[in-house]
């Protein structure tokens, strides 16, 4: 087997279906309850020192109960590892668990245990299993893309671009974008607060500025966007995590969530996103509602 995160190798590993995705760089907190997942947590915890304590998580298709269906039917077909950070035993034999998202990885074949499995410990897991594919970040090929054609003729030789120049471009341009979708999630999430706490005056044209509390009436609504603003300075020069706070907190559905999980380069997700965020503060604009408490935009995120 490969180790996790070479391009295109490929290996088993344990699964862990949930209603969303998980994205890398997202702190993913879990009370383990179920019999075959508190197998699943004591396999890891007693991997040798070293080893990666590691699971896939992947996202359950609407509407589909993996039990019920074959389980490459029920499940979206890109997941995400999450690395164990914390095991806390339960007085009921469950875990409390704190994972961190890792590397993406694309379904392959799912192993599904066999009835009985379990009953042994030492036998067949009776959790689901699955061989993946590690899916590569693009980040250096996607700093030409896009970029490059515009350039040609515009002081070049015969439409040919330095490579230097290209990338310049390319790095500038990426900055821009974003930066676009930074100020549009501001803007978003200030406008969740806004409604959540029932002020009837909208948000400012300031964007970066709308997250400041003295704009907001509600001290909860608040603090749970000054926690977002720390995530956002948190990832303020790093495009790839900016992509993956959006990604996994801003109020989309899962087939919105499972498109960005599933991009592979961080310029690309970023345009997703800010398309997505315009048409989401359209519809709050037009609804006036929010479906869910802003706390879910207070996703924890870490730097690994």
């Amino acid at each position: 087997m490969t180790e996790a995160g070479g391009t295109g190798g490929r290996e088993v590993i344990p699964l862990f279906p949930l209603e969303t995705p998980l994205f890398p760089g997202v702190v993913l907190p879990l009370h383990v309850f179920e019999p075959r997942y508190r197998r699943l947590v004591a396999d890891l915890t007693a991997l040798p020192d070293g080893a990666q304590r590691r699971f896939g998580v992947v996202a359950i298709r609407q509407g589909w109960e993996v039990e019920h269906v074959a389980p490459a039917e029920a499940l979206y077909d890109v997941g995400c590892t999450a690395a164990l950070r914390m095991v806390a035993p339960q007085r009921d034999g469950g875990y409390r668990v704190a994972a961190v998202g890792a590397d993406r990885f694309r379904l392959l074949d799912v192993l599904v245990p066999t009835p009985g499995a379990g009953d042994d410990e030492a036998g067949e897991p009776p959790y689901l299993r699955a061989l993946v594919e590690w899916l590569a970040e693009e980040e250096a090929a996607e700093e030409a893309a896009g970029d490059v054609d515009g350039l040609a003729g515009a002081g070049t030789t015969a439409g040919v671009v330095p490579d230097d120049v290209a990338s310049d471009v390319a790095r500038a341009s990426l900055g821009l974008l974003a930066d676009n979708v930074r100020d549009l999630f501001a803007r978003y999430v200030a406008d969740v607060a806004v409604r959540q706490s029932g002020a009837p005056d909208g948000l400012p044209d300031e964007v970066l500025d709308a997250l400041s509390p003295d704009d907001l009436p509600d001290d909860d609504a608040a603090g749970e966007v000054a926690a977002t603003a720390a995530l956002l300075r948190e990832v303020s020069d790093d495009a790839r995590g900016l992509s993956y706070l959006v990604a996994s907190s801003a109020l989309l559905t899962t087939e919105d969530r499972q498109a960005l999980l599933a991009e592979s380069a961080t310029r690309r997700r970023l345009a997703l996103e800010s398309r997505l965020l315009r048409r989401e503060l359209t519809l709050l604009r037009a609804l006036g509602a929010v479906p869910v408490p802003l706390r879910q935009f207070a996703t924890p995120m870490t730097a690994n």
